[in-house]
């Protein structure tokens, strides 16, 4: 009896530290994994989880009622094809997780809720009414819309005004001999917005075994921006010609400076004309009612000898 207790007590220690050795074992692995996870998904020492705002929250909300009409907004889907959907969707890098069920389900909720908005007024007896009541769901709907495609304008907007001093950051790194991948791996986490977005992904499609051409292509089709479409264009044309890439990258920060500095300069041009209008119809008027104001103030005053005419 005393020999089979101690086998018990044996086997019982035995496999407690089996166990403890497995688990340290894990514990070691997950730590590798998260490293290995950090390296594949493009995360940088310099990342850190940010408090939602009070305006995310509540586009969360927003959001996730519109779960509840992704069906009935992918049947209505004037002028919200899904594959232009889809298109602008890509081009705005996807804000707040949204996909194209979800958005066909966005603009049929604001069209709701500007019904819901006209049809309180109605009640109520606001002015123009019967007008708002038709105008509210419009709005809504095509608000949605808008609202996206100024998102992927804006957000192709700030690709090609980033790409000029990313490119002369990786020209320099890899004159000084560092190969393409490691050369984005180690500047694009500096660069915040679409520049790390798109090159981030890039890595992580041909970490997983993606072809670079392929790879490419994908760049061309999710980004509409000239400067960056001639840059990836470059850049397949030089790995097919054997072109040295640190000069590419040096001729295309050349290209896209002087077409930066040609946008700034159409910009001017363009603001000339409208502060001219804006002088012209709004400050103009407003001054000379502010004088013709004043000079009557002063004729019709007590004090003045306008009265004594009429004596």
């Amino acid at each position: 009896m005393d020999g089979l207790i101690v086998i018990i007590l044996s086997l019982t220690l035995l496999f407690l530290a089996l166990s403890l050795r497995s688990f340290y074992n894990y514990l070691v692995l997950k730590e590798e994994l998260k490293e290995e996870m950090k390296q594949k998904s493009f995360l940088s020492k310099f990342d850190f989880i940010k408090k939602p705002s009070k305006k995310e929250k509540i586009l969360t909300k927003i959001f996730g009622y519109a779960d509840d009409f992704s069906d009935f907004g992918q049947r209505i889907n004037f002028f919200s094809e899904n594959e232009e959907i889809h298109r602008l969707l890509m081009q705005a890098g996807f804000p707040y997780d949204l996909t194209v069920a979800r958005f066909q389900g966005l603009k049929m909720f604001m069209m709701v809720l500007g019904l819901i908005t006209g049809g309180m007024s109605l009640v109520l007896q606001f002015p123009l009414s019967q007008v708002v009541v038709i105008v509210y769901p419009l709005l809504g709907y095509f608000c949605a819309i808008f609202w996206l495609r100024g998102k992927a304008r804006a957000r192709q907007e700030e690709l090609s005004f980033q790409l000029p001093d990313f490119l002369d950051t990786m020209s320099v790194t890899l004159q000084a001999g560092v190969g393409l991948d490691q050369a984005l791996r180690d500047i694009a986490p500096y660069f915040e917005g679409p520049i790390q977005e798109e090159f981030g992904r890039f890595i992580q499609e041909t970490d997983v075994g993606v072809p670079r051409a392929q790879a490419y292509q994908t760049l061309l089709e999710r980004n509409e921006s000239k400067e960056f479409q001639l840059l990836i264009k470059s850049l397949i044309q030089g790995e097919r010609l054997g072109v040295p890439i640190s000069k590419t990258f040096k001729q295309q920060a050349e290209e896209m400076r002087k077409i930066k500095k040609e946008k700034v300069k159409e910009k001017a041009a363009k603001a000339s004309p409208k502060v001219t209008l804006i002088t012209t119809f709004l400050v103009m008027p407003s001054a000379l009612i502010l004088i013709a104001g004043l000079m009557l103030i002063n004729m019709f005053n007590e004090n003045s000898n306008l009265f004594d005419l009429f004596k």
